[in-house]
């Protein structure tokens, strides 16, 4: 009877081996560990929205115009001369020599206007403190109108000194930034808390698309006679139209948030949030007709958007 139940047992086993070695059938292998847990790895969604405030210094880059004066000393008058006048033609007035409308300054631009984003990230394993995203976020047009759009004094290479307001702009600026973003959000442990504040800081880097449309006016005629302007523009009566001009500068972007999200459940956050965006420079340029030719005519400087954005972000 033993030998029959070892023989039994032998057989059994053997069985079971073979069982367990026959796996050439199935392309993977199956492991259990009891000893599993949650790394906080994680895909990311995000929307979000709400006000900006931009704001930039303008520079003038009409260096190119530099058109000759005449001045009446007795009522001190101001006379600008097209390219094939002389002081002649106004009596009582005296040739005062050049100036660089480059000279002249412009009121930096502000303005209001909306915003809004979408992202898609990673939670990294291990280290569910840290997010990567890859965002997209628009800025809605903002106004630019100026009149003057340069004023100042100028120093005429004859001697005089001369106030000078010259132009008028009606124009505006929109954006879009594409960046890489990396988030740390403050919390202990693997998995974010639930009902609870969770603060983040975030610091990134992108490209920038940004258009301008600008309408230049003349409601003091000098810019009607500066030679350097003519192809920009069509007369009438004496005064220059100048053409509507739409300007693209592509560049890079630097990108900083703040903020807190709150867990609604485990996948579904609320997030409140600033965002500073900075882009170096954006060109505002005046074309000719069939837009052949352009000329730069100002510039913003170290332009910042600052948004205060309401969103949602989900993880799964």
């Amino acid at each position: 009877m033993r030998s029959r139940i070892f023989y039994f047992i032998v057989c059994a086993c053997a069985l079971n081996i073979g069982t367990a070695r026959a796996n050439w059938q199935y392309s993977g292998e199956y492991t259990y560990n009891m000893a599993y847990t949650d790394s906080g790895e994680r895909a990311t969604v995000s929307l979000r929205g709400g006000m900006t405030y931009a704001m930039a210094k303008i520079k003038n880059e009409v260096g190119s115009i530099v058109p000759s004066f005449c001045v009446n000393r007795t009522t001190g008058e101001v006379q600008v001369l097209g390219d094939y006048d002389d002081c002649s033609a106004y009596p009582g007035f005296e040739d005062a020599g050049t100036g660089n409308y480059g000279d002249l300054k412009a009121s930096k631009l502000s303005g209001i206007g909306f915003s809004g984003g979408a992202s898609i990230g990673w939670i990294l394993p291990n280290r569910p403190q840290w997010r990567l995203e890859l965002g997209w976020d628009h800025f809605s047009e903002i106004d630019y109108n100026k009149t003057p759009l340069f004023s100042g004094n100028m120093k005429l290479s004859g001697g005089d000194t001369i106030y000078v307001p010259s132009g008028g702009v009606q124009s505006t600026i929109s954006s879009d930034i594409i960046s890489v973003m990396a988030y740390y959000d403050f919390f202990d442990g693997l998995q974010k808390p639930v009902s609870k504040m969770i603060p983040y800081i975030g610091l990134g880097f992108g490209y920038a698309d940004v258009e301008t449309v600008m309408n230049l006016s003349d409601p003091w005629g000098d810019l009607s006679v500066a030679g350097a302007l003519g192809e920009f523009g069509t007369e009438d009566s004496g005064i220059r139209q100048f053409y509507r001009s739409k300007t693209n500068t592509s560049t890079v972007a630097g990108v900083a948030a703040l903020g807190f999200s709150y867990g609604l459940n485990k996948y579904l956050f609320v997030d409140l949030g600033a965002r500073l965006s900075y882009i170096p420079t954006v060109r505002y340029q005046l074309v000719n007709v069939d837009d052949t030719r352009r000329m730069d005519l100002f510039s913003a400087k170290n332009l910042i958007y600052t948004n205060i954005m309401l969103g949602v972000r989900f993880e799964f």
